[in-house]
């Protein structure tokens, strides 16, 4: 059984992370950590775990952790996984792991020389939907691929919400952007070349509210627009020339939508479904990182690698955006 610290009481991964661990078959919860000590002791007790500790470096040393995950605001990510790894702790580290691809070089070297497990936080490369639309694209369900197009909002105006705080790493990219881009790299096993873009910032926030990106990936395309200033929606489709996939919650499993595939053929006369029901996608990541750590064998985690790669394709929409030209990734 992996021993997990909770490094932070943050929303996260008390609604989310924290459950999804105390479900697994292959970990439990040892401690919690907050700068409060209190506020760590409080949390521990609602989920029956046996330490607290009232400040980060504490737990870190204890050798009752093998693994921390990182719920930590998105600033702090780069500085927490190398403490962690150096520590010599495995991680998983709520995305985005970093705000630039060039910070990821740093936990890379620190997974490295600790010959640790690092990885980022995207649970959705762990859920069977993405596996099967991966399937589907390779044995060449939808024949050529020729445009993925997707589409992630909610609408969030607290301004003491770190998603909307610009020195905490706040922002439609970072917060949302991820997803349609990490999905459509997992799916295709493509990187883009080039990227045009429209970013529109907050003027009072500062943050980017909303991005619309045009990425061209060399045998097809990829668009996608996102916002934490509109209605709540998410989808994704992937058109081919002998028919098309959709994916009905692609991101938020079960919240937005069920988790349904639907792949339609070339003249929209036929369509088969595939279902998921009961699927917890944190669960799933989770214990795939346990059976890694306890395996060494990390080549099911999505690497930091992988991480790098994402990061630069946001870097790149954020340079879209400003000059207003097609931008290298």
């Amino acid at each position: 059984m992996l021993r997990w610290g909770i490094l932070s009481t943050a929303r996260i991964g008390v609604e989310h992370v924290i459950p999804a661990i105390l479900d697994a078959d292959n970990g439990v919860i040892a401690a919690i950590a907050s700068r409060d000590k209190a506020r760590a002791k409080s949390l521990a007790g609602r989920f029956g775990v046996p330490a607290s500790f009232g400040s980060y470096e504490e737990m870190l040393a204890s050798d009752t952790i093998d693994a921390v995950y990182i719920p930590l605001l998105t600033s702090q990510h780069v500085e927490w996984s190398i403490k962690a790894a150096d520590a010599g702790k495995h991680v998983l580290c709520e995305k985005p792991i970093a705000l630039r691809a060039d910070e990821i070089d740093d936990v890379i070297e620190a997974r490295d020389r600790n010959s640790v497990l690092v990885t980022e936080g995207y649970m959705v490369t762990y859920h069977p939907q993405w596996h099967k639309v991966r399937d589907l694209i390779a044995t060449g369900a939808i024949g050529t691929l020729s445009h993925v197009q997707s589409v992630f909002t909610y609408n969030n105006t607290d301004p003491d919400n770190m998603r909307n705080i610009l020195e905490f790493g706040g922002g439609a990219l970072p917060d949302i952007g991820v997803y349609p881009t990490v999905t459509s790299r997992f799916a295709t096993g493509a990187e883009p070349q080039r990227v045009s873009a429209k970013v529109v910032r907050d003027e009072k926030f500062g943050t980017d509210v909303y991005a619309s990106c045009r990425a061209d990936f060399g045998s097809f395309e990829m668009t996608m627009y996102v916002s934490t200033q509109m209605a709540l929606r998410q989808e994704i489709a992937f058109h081919g020339d002998k028919g098309w996939i959709g994916v009905a919650a692609p991101f938020n499993a079960g919240l937005y939508d069920a988790d349904v595939v639907t792949l339609h053929n070339v003249d929209h006369s036929e369509a088969q479904t595939f279902r998921f029901a009961g699927v917890n996608q944190y669960r799933l990541q989770v214990e795939a990182f346990a059976r890694a750590v306890e395996s060494g064998a990390h080549k099911d985690m999505f690497s930091l690698e992988s991480s790098k790669l994402n990061q630069k394709l946001i870097d790149a929409i954020y340079r879209a955006g400003d000059s207003g030209e097609w931008e290298p990734v």
